[in-house]
């Protein structure tokens, strides 16, 4: 998985640290949302604070919890939550014990006194995913893509299924080279530049990351926010969630949406 943050980490829901003498808690609650028209199965990677996770969203489902790293698995796990991914496997299981293999659409965050987070497609694309801060304070900018990136997937960089693209590839993960994976002498700022494949991800889709060194326009700030994590979903519609068992919008979009969540863990059920 491409990280663009030193301190990029997984989320964590419950950050407490000491100012003053004082004990502070910080609470920061998130809303998954399935708007595909298939199951999904998100995956959130482990870090040193957290085991990992995963869990299954229907279409139209949403679940409270945490989100590091969203995936479209393409599978039904057997009773004990093992399977194989046709992308973004993380492990072999729906909960997560590794980074997950490309390609995959990945939503990353670093969490504390100013939160930074993105969406990256540098590892690839396998499902539309979009970033929405909630009742946040600062630039607190929706990030993202809200295209389907599969049906303009170049024919060489397609992942394929029975003839269908169900992902697009990197140019480094098919071509691997240094230039296109941003190592050897184009691993700074410099040498690593955009390439004619990570401009037609750029186009389809300007607020996410299309190559290693994209962080201008590709990772955002935001502070005392809550998140929306949706896929398959619009950079311009309205989010919601439940925040101190009050309501509370994103300001973003026209209309609001019924997907809510006030718990760090919630069973999604039929």
């Amino acid at each position: 998985m491409a990280s663009h943050l030193n301190a990029l980490t997984t989320l964590v829901f419950l950050l407490v640290f000491i100012a003053s003498g004082m004990r502070l808690c910080v609470c920061t609650n998130f809303t998954i949302i399935n708007d595909c028209k298939e199951t999904i199965w998100p995956g959130i990677t482990p870090n040193s604070n957290f085991s990992g996770g995963g869990f299954t969203l229907k279409p139209g489902q949403s679940a409270g919890g945490v989100a590091g790293y969203g995936v479209e698995r393409v599978v039904t796990f057997n009773n004990n939550g093992n399977g194989t991914c046709q992308t973004g496997g993380c492990g072999g299981s729906i909960k997560c014990t590794g980074l997950g293999a490309p390609p995959a659409s990945i939503a990353e965050f670093s969490l504390g006194q100013l939160d930074f987070y993105d969406v990256s497609l540098v590892d690839g694309f396998n499902l539309p995913v979009v970033v929405t801060p909630i009742n946040g304070k600062g630039n607190c900018s929706v990030a993202g893509c809200d295209q389907d990136l599969r049906s303009t997937c170049p024919s060489e960089l397609a992942a394929k299924s029975d003839g269908k693209t169900i992902a697009c590839r990197s140019a480094c993960n098919v071509f691997n080279t240094d230039e296109y994976c941003c190592r050897g002498m184009y691993s700074n700022p410099v040498t690593c530049v955009p390439t004619n494949y990570s401009s037609t991800f750029k186009a389809s889709c300007p607020t996410a990351y299309s190559y290693a060194y994209d962080d201008p326009t590709s990772i955002l700030t935001c502070s005392t926010s809550d998140y929306v994590v949706t896929f398959c979903g619009s950079r311009n519609r309205t989010e919601c969630s439940y925040h101190d068992q009050k309501l509370v919008c994103s300001s973003n979009g026209l209309k609001a949406q019924p997907h809510v969540a006030d718990m760090l863990y919630r069973e999604v059920k039929d």
